[in-house]
C-alpha cells in the first residue's frame, strides 16, 4: 500500500483524544469515520465539531470552504463494523488498559479490511503486547498523538520488533500528510520518547512536593522561568488528566511489581476524590473560582 492508497481513516473511541485526531484527518481532507461505543461520548465529540469548524471560521483560520469540506468528511456511528469495514488505516484511542485493547484489535482484524494498517494512540502500551491478538502483526504498531491533537504536531511512531518497515515508513508519511511532525523510534521502550523525559521531571517534581520542599506553584514556575517550558508538570498534569496518570502507574505497577511504578500519595488523593484536572474543575489546581469569575 502506498499513501495515496489511503482514502478512509476509521478513529476508534470518540473521546478527547479519539475525535480530535479524527477531525484533524478530516480537515486534511482523509474520509473520516469515529465509533465509541458510548452514546453520549459520541453525541459530544459531533457537537464538539460542530462548535469548533464555525469557530475557526470565526477566528480566520479556515475558510467557510474548508470547513463545510472537513465537516463532509467525518462521521460519527456507534458500531465498529460500520467504522472499518472500508478502512484503510484504523486509529485506536480507547482506554489504557490493555485487556480491553487486545479486545478491540481482535475485532479490528476481524472487521478491517486486510490491508488495513491498525495503529494505537497508547501513550505507553507498546504494540507487541496486542499484535498477537491479531493476524496481521506486522501491520500493528504504535502511533501516539499528544493532547490536544489538533493543535500538538508531535506524533510518536513506534517500530517494535514486529512491525515492518513499510508500515513504520507509511506511518511517518501519514503523519507528515496529518501536518504534523513524526518522530521514527525504532526500538519499544515503556513510555515512548517524551513521556520518559516527562516522566523523570514528573517524578521529582512529585517527590519535591511529597517532601515539603516546594509547593505545586513554585516547581511549575521554576519549570516554566527557568527551563523554559510553556506550563509545569502539574498544570500539565491537570490539563492531561489525573485519572489517566494514575491508570497509567497502575498498569505500570501490575507489569512490574515494583512499588516505585505506584502513584504518589497525593495524586492517589485527588483521583479517590474524582479531581482529575481542567475537566472537572478541580485537580492540583482549583479551576471552579476562576470560572465564576469569567
Amino acid at each position: 500500500m502506498q499513501l495515496d492508497d489511503i482514502k478512509k481513516i476509521a478513529v476508534i473511541g470518540a473521546g478527547n483524544m479519539g475525535h480530535q485526531i479524527a477531525l484533524n484527518a478530516a480537515i486534511c481532507g482523509f474520509k473520516v469515520i469515529c465509533t465509541d461505543i458510548n452514546p453520549e461520548t459520541l453525541a459530544k465529540a459531533k457537537r464538539f465539531v460542530d462548535d469548533y469548524l464555525p469557530g475557526r471560521v470565526t477566528k480566520g483560520r479556515l475558510t467557510t470552504e474548508q470547513a463545510a469540506f472537513a465537516r463532509e468528511n467525518i462521521r460519527f456511528v456507534g458500531k465498529l463494523e460500520d467504522a472499518v469495514g472500508d478502512a484503510d488505516y484504523v486509529i485506536e484511542a480507547a482506554l489504557e488498559v490493555l485487556d480491553i485493547k487486545r479486545a478491540i484489535f481482535a475485532d479490528l482484524d476481524r472487521l478491517a479490511p486486510c490491508h488495513a494498517i491498525l495503529a494505537s494512540n497508547s501513550s505507553s502500551i507498546v504494540s507487541s503486547k496486542i499484535a498477537d491478538a491479531t493476524r496481521r502483526q506486522d501491520k500493528v504498531l504504535n502511533v501516539h498523538f499528544f493532547n490536544p491533537a489538533l493543535v500538538m504536531k508531535l506524533v510518536e511512531v513506534v517500530q517494535g520488533p514486529h512491525v515492518s518497515d513499510e508500515t513504520a515508513q507509511l506511518s511517518l508519511q501519514l503523519c507528515r500528510k496529518l501536518n504534523k511532525e513524526p518522530v521514527h523510534l525504532k526500538k519499544e521502550v515503556h513510555g515512548f520518547l517524551l513521556n520518559r523525559i516527562f516522566g523523570a521531571i514528573g517524578r521529582e517534581a512529585n517527590w519535591l512536593h511529597e517532601m515539603g520542599v516546594a509547593s505545586i506553584e513554585d516547581i511549575d514556575k521554576a519549570c516554566m522561568h527557568g527551563a523554559g517550558h510553556p506550563m509545569g508538570p502539574f498544570r500539565l498534569n491537570d490539563l492531561t488528566g489525573l485519572d489517566l496518570s494514575y491508570t497509567l502507574h497502575m498498569e505500570a505497577f501490575r507489569e512490574s511489581g515494583n512499588p516505585a511504578d505506584l502513584p504518589p500519595p497525593s495524586l492517589v488523593e485527588h483521583y479517590i476524590k474524582g479531581e482529575y484536572g481542567e475537566k472537572t474543575g478541580k485537580g492540583w489546581y482549583d479551576y471552579r473560582e476562576s470560572t465564576k469569575d469569567s
